[in-house]
């Protein structure tokens, strides 16, 4: 499966030598499909390689140096808009790790740019934003509802002349998920930059990495979100400093996802661990690659899918909510 062998490569690249050219075109396949191709190719540089090899990881390398360029830059702009409001603006995920230069942002693929802000200020921040040039991507009433009533962040705008997206947080799970974070213990350790913006703790960075993949969603692109933790995870070697993170993730109600992550994490990128029944079905789901880097496992995906939409809102009001996106001919995207 190619993604085993991506694991393989991202744990230890020098496996790579064993590669043929059905190896690597399934190795290249599992890590665009993964969005994970820059980190790939940051980790195999200077490698012996195949010359067509060599050349897509350099485009890899040079893609993900300019996506962290318009990061940044994007950030930039959301701070000339936001920072005179006097609130804290915290960058989260991708822009956050390169950001604060972190392990975990070498090669990362970043999409839109994710902010988190206090709940109270939402209004302020929304009118801001319009101002400074951004636009509403859902004009649907029922969608632009329901992200206001029981998300965590606001439904999505994107800059009319940028084109690029924001998503503004004012927690890290949705308000109908069963873990429920501190919110105001995010925003209140988070730790400012030179910019004037803010980024999480480095326990909550995790916290946040953790709940991203296993509280909210299907584990779709979870091998790059398990690398993201494996590489945070870098500053808690010391007990002390793991039991710090253990204390963090108990005060955001994500325990058991922490401790499966850390299982997981160790069992693809480390020195292995010993994995339970359930962990394995997920270790299925996060490999479910083909040699040409296309999905498998369809029923494990689907059952993860499933999960995703339960761990988000209670049975019943998750009837409600497809009842409602099918009467109206909408793709369920909760």
């Amino acid at each position: 499966m190619s993604g085993a062998t991506l694991v393989r490569a991202l744990r230890d690249p020098a496996r790579t030598r064993e590669l043929d050219a059905a190896g690597w075109t399934g190795l290249i396949a599992a890590a665009r499909a993964e969005q994970i191709l820059g980190t790939l190719a940051h980790r195999l540089h200077g490698l012996p390689m195949p010359a067509t090899v060599e050349w897509i990881l350099a485009d890899a390398r040079a893609a993900a140096e300019q996506g962290r360029t318009l990061a940044l830059w994007e950030a930039e702009m959301a701070a000339q808009a936001l920072l005179p409001l006097g609130i804290p603006v915290v960058l989260l995920k991708g822009t956050a790790y390169v950001a604060a230069g972190l392990s975990a942002g070498q090669g990362r693929s970043i999409g839109d740019l994710d902010i988190l802000v206090p709940r109270d200020a939402l209004d302020a921040v929304e009118a801001a934003l319009l101002a400074a040039g951004w636009e509403w991507v859902k004009p649907d009433a029922y969608d632009d509802a329901y992200y206001r009533r029981w998300m965590h962040e606001l439904p999505p705008l994107i800059h009319r002349e940028r084109d690029r997206m924001i998503d503004v947080h004012h927690t890290i799970l949705p308000l109908t998920a069963r873990p429920s974070p501190n919110a105001d213990a995010l925003l209140a350790d988070s730790v400012p930059l030179a910019n004037g913006l803010c980024v999480l703790s480095a326990e909550d960075m995790v916290c946040h990495a953790v709940a991203h993949l296993f509280a909210d969603g299907d584990l779709a692109g979870g091998l790059r979100n398990l690398w993201d933790i494996h590489c945070l995870l870098d500053a808690f070697e010391a007990p002390e400093a793991l039991a710090r993170l253990r204390a963090r993730a108990s005060l955001h109600q994500i325990a058991t996802h922490l401790e499966r992550a850390l299982r997981l994490g160790q069992a693809l990128y480390g020195e292995g661990a010993r994995l339970s029944a359930s962990d394995r079905l997920y270790v299925r789901r996060l490999l479910a690659r083909d040699e040409w880097g296309r999905p498998t496992a369809r029923a494990t995906r689907t059952a993860f899918y499933l999960r995703s939409h339960l761990l988000r809102m209670p049975p019943g009001m998750l009837a409600r909510h497809l009842w409602t996106k099918w009467r109206k001919g909408h793709r369920v995207t909760p």
